[in-house]
């Protein structure tokens, strides 16, 4: 019998290791079938060498939203979703990459006009806009032609539309404006069906952003507020379209009513109301529009027919492959603040307060950096890490270095406590801030185990111990959580006032977690001056008196490893990343997504001690 066991045994370590040899075998064929596409695809990347056609057209084809600082993501991810011809679910353009290629184009004697392909642009702020629109104005004083060319126009699409020379839309196309909107999803009659216990803890009677939550609907202050600063928002969007157009504002239909009347006078048709109200130059068909542009800068073997450059080859072929050498020279260092606050370290894309202050920190210790620009377009988040960030802000004035704030299409809430103790803030005259109010939220199902017979108890050694969201929360536990929150927001309200030069009483007045838009941030203090990015660069010089300088982006330092990899598949992606495929998800798919997220955003929140300084109705891409 132990011969008969021995031998079983041998049998199955015998099978065992048969299959691990082939299980090894499988995983490396592929990993090896992999390296051989890469290096293939690196190989022949020789063979299609990146040009920019002499007398073409630029296609400015933009895909994806408008950022200052792109999320972080895998190179092997990205080079495999490409390689399939997967386009991310959500692209991104880097505004001061779609401005570098405009301003190297404008001089380009290869590029003969520029056109404005918008039909995959999924907008972003109106300062974000604002800056590719004064591109294009700058682009047009070399007097080469341009192009605007779409089937449809949506409103962020439009915005820049509106500043070619010749604005074209498909005879069957259309393009109405509409406005901007706060309008969201409530879950109190839900929760308490599904008899969940919300916990909510806040100072500020605008404070609004834990509303979803304890409401049905939205509340006539949050309403009173956010109709304040929408108004001044779409009235910058007016003001905007219509000078580049030569229209009155008036011109904007912003009841049905109005529309109706337009409408019915344009035969009920989209793209004829659109040429009647001068909102395009013509309406023509792509084989009108190939024809003009063929005529314009001739042909080629392409599918298209035209002799065009694409913006992704231009933009390629303008950026060195290898990280440039930077010169030994003053520095204005700019740090980016993207995203929703959170604590600890965080990639690229949302903010980090460990991981932004260290950004901060390598700029405090290199010599050469002797201003700093913090540029912020974040609505808020963890009161926490927004203080540890505000800390490494105070360390770099105190090394002497000022540091200017610079505010793109958010800096609410959190977003605002990071920059209220920055040397100068300049916004935007569209820029959404303010929101000083703090909240806590966290929720309890003790009655939705118990409905359906889940209970919990236990001993403890304190009446602090076994706190737990599957058990009520003790009233006095609450109102430590409300002291944490009112002390919170006295701290807030104390900062800004120091910064500020204000009184508590004064800051008060104007916080209460109230949003504001840019224009009306400085006539009430928050901000010092409006303007751009480029005008934070110049008050930080100026204050650094620097007379010569270069500027630098503080990223965080990859890995020798790192490096190879991103530069690898950066080669490989070139050659492979040619098809891509648009998003097919319906209105109502992409309201659920929206929903689903609002909740995401909940569970993500990770404050140590359950404070937010957060803006949650600031949206309004």
């Amino acid at each position: 019998m132990a011969a008969k066991g021995s031998w079983t045994k041998s049998l199955f370590i015998g099978l065992w290791t048969v299959l691990n040899f082939s299980r090894k075998l499988f995983f490396n064929l592929i990993f090896l079938v992999i390296c051989v596409g890469l290096i293939i695809a690196v190989a022949g990347s020789g063979d299609e060498k990146l040009t920019v056609k002499k007398d073409s057209a630029l296609f400015l084809s933009l895909k994806g939203r408008l950022v200052i600082e792109k999320e972080s993501v895998d190179p092997f991810e990205q080079f495999l979703q490409e390689s399939l011809g997967n386009q991310p679910e959500n692209p991104e353009l880097l505004v001061r990459e779609v401005v570098k290629v405009l301003e190297n184009a404008q001089k380009d004697r290869r590029i003969k006009a520029l056109v404005l392909d918008l039909k995959n642009f999924s907008g972003g702020g109106l300062d974000k806009l604002r800056i590719i629109a004064n591109a294009i104005d700058e682009f047009k004083t070399s007097e080469k032609p341009v192009y605007a060319i779409g089937d449809y126009y949506s409103q962020a699409q439009y915005y820049l539309a509106a500043h070619a020379d010749h604005v074209y839309l498909n005879p069957m196309g259309s393009l109405m404006f509409e406005g901007y909107g706060s309008f969201g999803m409530y879950f109190k009659d839900v929760l308490e069906k599904l008899k969940v216990t919300t916990h909510i803890f806040r100072v500020g009677t605008f404070k609004s952003a834990v509303e979803p939550f304890m409401r049905n609907d939205m509340s006539e202050e949050a309403k009173e507020a956010n109709k304040l600063w929408l108004d001044g928002y779409w009235s910058q969007y007016k003001e905007d379209v219509a000078a580049a157009r030569g229209l009155d504002v008036t011109n904007f239909d912003e009841t049905l009513d109005g529309l109706l009347a337009k409408f019915e006078a344009a035969g009920g048709d989209f793209a004829q109301y659109a040429l009647e109200n001068n909102w395009v130059d013509a309406l023509k068909t792509r084989e009108e529009i190939r024809s003009e542009l063929i005529e314009l800068v001739g042909t080629d073997d392409e599918e298209l027919g035209i002799n065009a450059t694409a913006y992704n080859t231009y933009l390629k072929v303008i950026n060195p492959p290898m990280p440039v050498v930077e010169k030994d020279i003053d520095k204005v260092a700019i740090v980016v603040a993207k995203g929703t606050i959170l604590d600890g370290n965080q990639k690229a894309g949302t903010i980090g307060g460990d991981s932004t202050a260290r950004l901060l920190r390598k700029a405090r210790q290199d010599e050469n950096v002797k201003a700093v620009v913090l540029q912020i377009d974040s609505p808020g988040g963890s009161a926490f890490a927004s203080e540890i960030i505000r800390q490494e802000v105070l360390q770099l004035q105190l090394a002497g270095k000022p540091v200017i704030a610079s505010m793109s299409t958010y800096a609410a809430s959190g977003g605002y406590w990071i920059a209220a103790s920055t040397d100068k803030i300049i916004a935007s005259p569209s820029t959404i801030t303010g929101s000083i109010g703090v909240f806590g939220m966290f929720m309890t199902y003790q009655d939705s185990l118990d409905y359906v017979g889940i209970h919990s108890d236990g001993v403890g050694s304190t009446e602090l111990a076994g706190f737990s969201p599957v058990r009520p929360l003790a009233p006095q536990f609450a109102q430590i959580l409300q002291r944490n929150v009112e002390n919170t927001y006295g701290n807030f309200l104390s900062l800004v006032a120091s910064a500020r030069n204000m009184s508590v009483e004064d800051v008060d007045k104007i916080a209460q977690g109230r949003v504001w838009i840019g224009s009306d941030a400085l006539e009430l203090g928050l901000v010092d001056e409006l303007g751009t990015i480029d005008d934070a660069i110049a008050a930080a010089a100026e204050m650094a008196e620097l007379e010569e300088f270069d500027t630098h982006y503080v990223k965080r330092s990859l890995s020798a490893q790192e490096i190879f990899w991103k530069e690898f598949f950066g080669q490989a992606m070139t050659v492979v990343g040619k098809w891509q495929f648009g998003n097919t998800d319906s209105a109502l798919i992409n309201e659920f997504k929206r929903v689903l997220s609002e909740f995401n955003l909940v569970n993500e929140l990770n404050d140590p001690k359950g404070t937010y300084v957060l803006c949650l109705p600031c949206t309004v891409e």
